[in-house]
């Protein structure tokens, strides 16, 4: 009789839907430490999931700590995986684990085989639009027959209202939290230790831990977030307020990619909530396209775009190192209220919602050159829920255009009119975004031309940016913006 494998566990791995019910062994790994600086509290959160895990899983858990995933694979041939979330990881698997039994991967609305069929069937661009409605069409959600319940599978338009006059924060209650327990006591202190021996560096703060690591604690905070937040999410999911971190968003994205939250789960608790009329068609398919969309999107192009995507990508030929400041995480040093803001919350809490990400630090990066793989490492570092997956496509494609257009059809740039439009930061700020000369010059509103100028030879092909490049090439004091902004050291 052959003996049962036991289920080698991995980051992103520590839910139910990855258990079958038999032994496991849980790796805990330095190297996911050492490898480069991450923030503090990832460290934690990764950590504290981990080690519920093994206690939830009590005697069927071999917990096996080790330096490197290599010296818990090597010599074993008893092992099954299922395939794990990152290039590295499942080249480690196969290379090391001889004999391991890989299972197809789990986690998301799609599975792999079906989305690589999916995309070599299609000609030209696969979007993400068109993936979205695919899988729309198949689970039957948001749907009245063949058509889509309010006649468009996108609500986006509703979905972009400034935050209301006036307003400090949206108002709601405070998100629910979850109580530390002394497991978060002795990773807390194992950090610490492992801090003090230089061992490891963090960036960031850990405060306390704010995100569900376990199933039962995702469960609360999903329940938590239908019930409260999902009716606000949809027409203020572009909106930022700086006293006001969370907004109306879910705060799901790091239980779902530590594997405690499946997205169907999610995607589900959203539906029900509309079908009883608690919360308006815009939130709640704002809320299923951010799941069942974008994030499985970016998942399966993690893989359909290859091993080699995100290690040379860039188009636009932006080679700036990052500064100190933006490593270390130290808001002191701008004076910008946007991007101040957006790096103090990140320091502190190590999440920022797609808005602060995308069009204050992704927009600044982009405007002033930074190194797209060096800035795809330090997004992947220091958000609590940044993965090798989940940012190649997001800060190379969509954000940093590095790519050339594989992911989105045109850089996503724009100046100080936005920010001032969809947040409150430019009331208070020094800086004026309705200019882009002087000593009070915004530097996202000089940062705009600044940029087009810079990367015009790249984007000149692109149909999409023939009006900016045209009214970029029509500005009398453009010289003069461009030498202001390459005098500029800092926001």
């Amino acid at each position: 009789m052959t003996e049962q494998r036991r289920r080698l566990i991995l980051p992103g791995q520590y839910g139910p839907q990855f258990d079958d019910g038999g032994p496991t062994v849980v790796v805990e790994a330095l190297e996911f430490l050492t490898t480069r600086p991450v923030h503090r509290a990832k460290a934690h959160l990764w950590l504290s999931a981990l080690r519920h895990r093994v206690r939830e899983l009590g005697e069927r858990a071999e917990h096996v700590r080790v330096d490197t995933v290599r010296q818990a694979l090597v010599g074993r041939d008893d092992l099954e995986v299922i395939d794990p979330p990152s290039r590295v990881l499942r080249a480690q698997v196969r290379h090391w684990g001889h004999g391991t039994r890989v299972l197809p991967s789990r986690g998301f609305v799609t599975d792999e085989a079906e989305f690589a069929e999916w995309a070599a069937e299609g000609t030209g661009r696969f979007l993400m639009e068109a993936h979205y409605e695919r899988v729309r069409r198949r689970e039957g959600w948001l749907m009245h027959g063949d058509q889509p319940v309010g006649g468009t599978f996108s609500t986006d338009e509703q979905n972009r209202e400034p935050p209301p006059r006036g307003a400090t924060t949206l108002g709601l209650p405070e998100p629910w939290w979850p109580v530390e327990d002394d497991v978060d006591e002795q990773v807390r202190h194992d950090l610490d230790r492992l801090e003090r021996d230089g061992t490891v560096r963090f960036v960031g703060r850990d405060d306390r831990r704010r995100f569900a690591v376990t199933a039962d604690e995702a469960e609360q905070a999903l329940e938590d977030f239908v019930a409260v937040r999902l009716g606000d999410f949809g027409p203020f999911e572009d909106a930022v307020l700086t006293n006001d971190w969370t907004m109306a968003h879910s705060l799901l994205s790091v239980p779902m990619n530590l594997g405690v939250l499946d997205p169907r789960r999610a995607i589900t608790a959203a539906l029900d909530a509309h079908a009883s009329g608690g919360a308006p068609l815009s939130s709640v398919e704002g809320f299923v396209r951010q799941v069942a969309g974008w994030r499985d999107y970016v998942w399966h192009l993690y893989w359909w775009l290859g091993d080699d995507y995100g290690t040379s990508e860039n188009a636009l030929g932006a080679t700036q190192p990052l500064p100190r400041w933006w490593q270390e995480l130290d808001p002191t040093e701008v004076d910008a209220v946007c991007i101040s803001t957006a790096v103090e919350g990140l320091r502190d809490h190590g999440w920022l919602h797609h808005i602060q990400r995308l069009m204050v630090l992704g927009n600044w990066a982009l405007q002033r050159g930074y190194d797209p793989l060096a800035l795809t490492e330090w997004f992947t570092d220091v958000f609590v829920d940044g993965t090798d997956w989940v940012m190649p496509a997001n800060i190379i494609g969509m954000s940093q255009h590095a790519d050339g257009g594989v992911v989105a059809t045109k850089p996503y740039a724009s100046g100080g009119r936005y920010i001032d439009r969809m947040s409150d930061h430019c009331g208070g700020c020094r800086y004026d975004p309705t200019k882009r000369l002087g000593e009070d010059a915004c530097p996202f509103t000089a940062g705009y031309w600044a940029f087009l100028e810079r990367a015009e030879p790249a984007l000149r092909g692109n149909r999409r940016m023939v009006r900016p490049l045209q009214q970029m090439r029509g500005l009398a004091d453009l010289e003069a913006v461009v030498a202001q902004e390459a005098r500029r050291s800092m926001p």
